[in-house]
Parts: structure tokens; C-alpha cells; sequence
């Protein structure tokens, strides 16, 4: 008797356990379908609705001038809801990677002032990372490759196999690092997502401060050398990392072949 009520027992066990696994499984297909409306809705509204083509436009040029005042200047516009509309800029632009975070960073300083500025653009990029991570750990690999750079992506992978568990902080600790590039890496891993969200708000948060600090002293040429200087610097580096890369693959190559 005790053996058949151990038996039913199991059996229950393992169907709940079937069932269980289903549902997840089930729940993560209508994601997917929900979050690939969401982005060809993004996209294609983009043909068939005007004044959102307009906006968008905007905000692209807004970032390929290299000038946080043409930033601030856009986010300026929606008066009351100039916060939001920043939020919500942030956001777009970690899910359009590699578009420069630093810039809406600078214009929020500038903008509503360091401190405040700094808690804007520190939650705002938060909120970004999340669904950058969600993105990559619900619609995979390929469609990440199509909103970030395939290039960038795999060097992140790099990183990730060098440094192990503490990738985030330290890649977060990184200013010439893509913070949104790493999301969407981090999402393609088996990391879970709150230690990811924790190393992630803790490697952000310096870097937040500082620039929020220098972004609200900034005025006329000063603003424009400081930001060419980031830029400039963010691709020096990137390019000693694509080399070190690039070598340390060749060696593996080398060493297989032997």
C-alpha cells in the first residue's frame, strides 16, 4: 500500500512538473510574440505615421551632431513632460545601441540640474538595461544582432568568457564599454536577471554621477571638447579591444591547428 501511495505520489510530482514546464514554455512563446509586435509596430510605424517619423527623425539627428544642447534642446521642447520624454529617450537608446548614452546624460544635468539629473538618467538607464536583457532572453541571438552591432556583440561574448561571473560590474565600471551592448550580451547568457539588474545598477551608478556632475558645469567650447573627448576616447579604446580580441582569437586558431 505504502509503495503504490509512494508511486502516486511520484506520478502527481512529475505531472505538475510536466505542467509546470509547459505553462513556462507557453507564457515564453506568447512573450515573444508580444514583444515582435511591439518592435514591427515600432518599425513600421515608422512608414505609415507621419509625425512619429518625424519625432524619431529628430531624435536621430539629435544624437549625430555629437552635441548635448541639441539633446537638451529636443528633450526642452515637451516643457512638463520634458522628464518623461527623457526617461522614455533613454530607453530608446539602449534599444538602439550603440547610440551614445553619455549625451542624454549631460542634457539631463544641464537640464534639471546634476543631482536630479543623475537620478533621471541613473533610473532611466536602468529601466533600459531591463529591457534590453529582455529582449535578448526572449527573441535571441539573431534579432539582438539586427538592433546592436554584431562586431561589438561578439566582443562583449569575449569579455564575458574572460572575466566569468563579474563581467557586468566591471564591463559597467568601463566607460568606453556599450552599457547597452552588455545588456543585450547578458541576456543571451544563462545570468539571471536580478543579479544582472543589482551589478548593474551598483557599476552604473559612478560613472552616472560623475558625468551628471561634469554635464551640468559644461558651457560653450568646453561642452564641445569634453564631449569630443569622450568620443574620441570611447573609440580608441574600443579599437585596442577589437585588437586584443582579434589576436587572442588568432591564437586560439594557431594553437587548435597545432
Amino acid at each position: 500500500m505504502n509503495d503504490v501511495i509512494h508511486d502516486a505520489g511520484y506520478e502527481v510530482g512529475e505531472n505538475e512538473k510536466r505542467d509546470a514546464q509547459y505553462s513556462e514554455k507557453r507564457a515564453g512563446h506568447g512573450g515573444k510574440i508580444v514583444l515582435l509586435l511591439i518592435l514591427i509596430a515600432a518599425v513600421g510605424g515608422y512608414f505609415v505615421w507621419p509625425s512619429y517619423r518625424n519625432v524619431l527623425d529628430s531624435i536621430f539627428s539629435a544624437f549625430a551632431t555629437g552635441d548635448f544642447a541639441v539633446v537638451r534642446s529636443f528633450v526642452e521642447r515637451y516643457g512638463r513632460m520634458a522628464a518623461v520624454v527623457s526617461f522614455f529617450l533613454m530607453i530608446f537608446q539602449s534599444v538602439m545601441a550603440p547610440l551614445p548614452a553619455f549625451l542624454i546624460t549631460f542634457a539631463n544635468a544641464s537640464l534639471f540640474g546634476w543631482w536630479r539629473g543623475a537620478i533621471l538618467s541613473w533610473t532611466s538607464a536602468m529601466a533600459g538595461a531591463a529591457v534590453c536583457f529582455a529582449i535578448a532572453r526572449i527573441l535571441g541571438r539573431d534579432v539582438v544582432e539586427k538592433l546592436a552591432s554584431g562586431a561589438a556583440l561578439r566582443s562583449i561574448d569575449a569579455f564575458f568568457e574572460r572575466h566569468g561571473g563579474q563581467s557586468i560590474l566591471i564591463a559597467r565600471l568601463l566607460p568606453f564599454i556599450s552599457f547597452d551592448v552588455v545588456s543585450y550580451a547578458a541576456g543571451l547568457t544563462s545570468m539571471k536577471f536580478w543579479p544582472f539588474f543589482v551589478a548593474t545598477g551598483l557599476g552604473q551608478l559612478p560613472a552616472t554621477v560623475i558625468y551628471s556632475y561634469v554635464g551640468g558645469m559644461l558651457t560653450g567650447g568646453a561642452r564641445l571638447f569634453v564631449t569630443a573627448l569622450l568620443i574620441l576616447f570611447a573609440l580608441s579604446v574600443l579599437v585596442v579591444l577589437m585588437r586584443e580580441i582579434y589576436t587572442e582569437r588568432k591564437k586560439r586558431s594557431a594553437g587548435g591547428a597545432s
